[in-house]
């Protein structure tokens, strides 16, 4: 008579092989791509090992088992039921990262499509995970949360529909905000400003503005009550004071105090010696995309590049490049939010409004700060 131990490790086989499925699958491809560990295999099949009764990604580093001791399935939900328990190794119940893209980008287009957001637990299902495991998937591929993608998005929509229609109440509506009050509790943080002074191109707003030298040419430093809204670079004073009248073409600019050019100072000081950005509150306005990846260029350590197509494929938008290169040229915060450490990718300098040789200056202190560190 077998001992318990060899009748509890042939058991599963014996209990299992009646539900190996076929769906296609070539045995003797499958095979090959998990003796070869084959990454470009994984989420097309899965094996499972009858021996431990644990299923497996074509590409997990674990010990090879015995050819007649595996059998293939078609996804993770069949392996499941067929009585395996995923491997902890290489985690075959989670997305790929190819398919976590996947599935964060059909989120986003599900909630910029729909009338009325979707919850999170309809998210969820439609990606056939579990409401939490979903939630913290978004986040980190989109930098929000869904309900702050879902608000963003209307605030968006607000904001374009400010510019022409009758009163503020019905673009509020228009843009899917259910009532007033709730888009006026994060008005200032959208837009701002006040959604009436939004609609005026700034009117009744205030910024004061310093400008000054550096290494790289003059500085433009302005805020309004809210923070700085508007860091610029170049190399003619009047042709930055030109271009922040031009982003607030209806605000009353103010030349800075004492007190104010002390700020800017500080904004220069950061430019000249690169370093952890300063304490300052921020006054930035931009759509709910530039403002996803702005958040996203303020996570590239100093020092360190990334590609427009990086920063697309994480917030879930792989054909997006150039749309992500859009909203680095319309940055207004030189610096402060750093543009100028995405490159082509090829890894060459391109893309700065500012333009390369600041970019480049920009990138060298980075690097020969982090160097001296």
């Amino acid at each position: 008579m077998p001992s318990k131990r060899a009748t509890d490790r042939s058991s599963p086989g014996s209990r299992l092989a009646a539900a190996r499925p076929q769906r296609g699958l070539n045995d003797d491809r499958c095979w090959s791509a998990v003796a070869a560990r084959d990454r470009s295999a994984d989420g097309c099949f899965y094996y499972a090992v009858t021996t431990t009764g644990i299923y497996c990604r074509p590409s997990c580093g674990s010990r090879r088992p015995r050819r007649e001791n595996v059998r293939f399935f078609a996804s993770p939900a069949e392996a499941s039921g067929a009585g395996f328990r995923p491997c902890k190794r290489c985690r075959p119940d989670s997305p790929t990262h190819a398919r976590q893209t996947a599935l964060v980008a059909a989120a986003c287009r599900a909630i910029e499509t729909a009338d009325e957001p979707p919850t999170l637990a309809a998210l969820a299902r439609a990606a056939g995970l579990s409401p939490g495991h979903f939630h913290r998937l978004f986040k980190a591929a989109v930098g929000m949360t869904p309900k702050g993608y879902a608000v963003a998005g209307r605030c968006r929509r607000v904001r374009e529909r400010l510019r022409d229609t009758p009163t503020v109440t019905e673009a509020i509506h228009a843009a899917g905000f259910g009532s007033s009050g709730r888009f006026y509790a994060g008005a200032d943080r959208a837009l701002g400003m006040t959604p009436t002074a939004f609609r005026k191109g700034g009117a009744m707003t205030s910024l004061r503005f310093a400008v000054g030298p550096c290494s790289l040419g003059q500085v433009l430093v302005a805020a309004s009550e809210k923070g700085v809204a508007a860091v610029l670079l170049g190399d003619d004073p009047d042709a930055l004071l030109r271009d922040l009248q031009d982003r607030f073409p209806n605000a009353r600019l103010i030349g800075g105090d004492r007190a104010f050019e002390e700020i800017a100072a500080g904004v220069i000081a950061f430019v000249e010696r690169p370093a952890a950005p300063p304490e300052l509150p921020l006054d930035i306005r931009g759509t709910a995309f530039q403002h996803r990846v702005w958040q996203a260029l303020t996570e590239i350590p100093a020092g360190t590049t990334t590609t427009y197509a990086a920063i697309a494929q994480r917030l879930g938008r792989p054909k997006a490049a150039r749309a992500v290169a859009g909203a680095c040229a319309a940055n207004p915060l030189a610096v402060i939010i750093p543009c100028h450490r995405v490159v082509k990718s090829d890894g060459k300098l391109s893309g700065y409004r500012w333009g390369i040789a600041r970019k480049r200056s920009l990138l060298d202190r980075e690097t020969r700060a982090k160097t001296r560190r």
